[in-house]
């Protein structure tokens, strides 16, 4: 049997931008670290241990990863996989699509498989029901994207030079809750108006106008009225953003993290001031970044062999 061993380095994602539902991901400058090696059992946990993982056939690297093998009727051999996250879960930093994309693409390294972009952005957006993360995690800078039955259609955006600073509170929201405030249906004049914002924030962004931009995310239809109310500290939080120059403050994807949009190295010294007035939220600033998942060296691979 061929022996493996290589790591991938998987960024997380924010998603969203205000009216961008669904549709619009942004890769970030924090990452899930996974390292594979060949194995005569499955294996997964992380580093420090500290997270309680289910078992292994409901591990969403692991149904990420089988998904492929059935997908290409091909047998999957047991690995150990040894994970490290920067990325906080359940929060709206994109953690599940990361584990997500670096399953498949584990897959595809195992089974030898050679899938394009396009096949791995189609299977990761069918896993996970929407492409946002999944596209913003396995292609990097900004994703602009539709998921149908059939494909998955995007276009990627060089990502954005400035800061986000995000706000994290100590409570989870899990996706499945936040998507259960969310209205059946829009009438026609709403679904009009929806879309037209997040055609003004996609227009301004390809003109870096983050003004407009920050001025469309805030003025979200499809989630934002009803996800407020699982987030209470978003409209004070928004509010003193506008005081301290910030672009625009949404919530990260289905939230609860909280993230404001400002101008490239004055994401410090906001996130300092939005924390005083909150202390109860941890405040990191976070850089948008180039590029997606990586397989990295294996000279660095060797580095992170527990």
């Amino acid at each position: 049997m061929k022996h493996f061993q290589f790591t991938l380095k998987v960024p997380g994602s924010t998603s969203n931008l205000g009216p961008g539902f669904d549709s619009i991901g942004l890769a970030i400058n924090r990452f899930l670290t996974i390292h594979v090696e060949s194995a005569d059992r499955w294996d997964i946990h992380f580093t420090n241990n500290e997270i309680v993982l289910p078992d292994v056939k409901e591990n969403l690297f692991y149904r990420a990863a089988y998904r492929v093998s059935e997908l290409y009727k091909k047998q999957l051999p047991p690995l150990k996989i040894v994970m490290d996250s920067e990325i906080p879960l359940a929060r709206g930093l994109g953690s599940s699509a990361a584990a997500i994309v670096g399953g498949i693409e584990t897959a595809n390294l195992v089974l030898e498989l050679n899938l394009t972009l396009k096949e791995k952005g189609y299977i990761a957006s069918s896993f996970e029901g929407h492409p946002d993360n999944a596209t913003a995690s396995l292609l990097g800078g900004l994703t602009i994207s539709t998921h149908t039955d059939e494909s998955t259609e995007t276009i990627v955006c060089a990502a954005p030079n400035i800061d986000i600073v995000a706000m994290i509170p100590s409570f989870e929201l899990q996706t499945k809750k936040a998507r259960a405030v969310l209205p059946d249906q829009l009438s026609y004049k709403q679904a009009v108006e929806a879309s037209s914002i997040s055609n003004v924030l996609v227009a301004a962004i390809f003109q870096n106008n983050w003004v407009l931009a920050g001025k469309m995310m805030e003025k979200d239809l499809f989630h934002h009225p009803y996800r407020k109310q699982l987030v209470p500290d978003l409209v004070k939080i928004t509010e003193l953003g506008h005081e301290l120059g910030a672009y625009g403050t949404i919530l990260s994807g289905a939230g609860p993290t909280i993230i404001s949009f400002v101008p490239k190295n004055k994401g410090e010294k906001i996130g300092q001031l939005i924390s005083q007035k909150f202390p109860n939220y941890q405040y990191e600033v976070l850089q948008p970044i180039s590029h997606g998942v990586i397989t990295l060296p294996a000279n660095e691979t060797m580095k992170l062999v527990p």
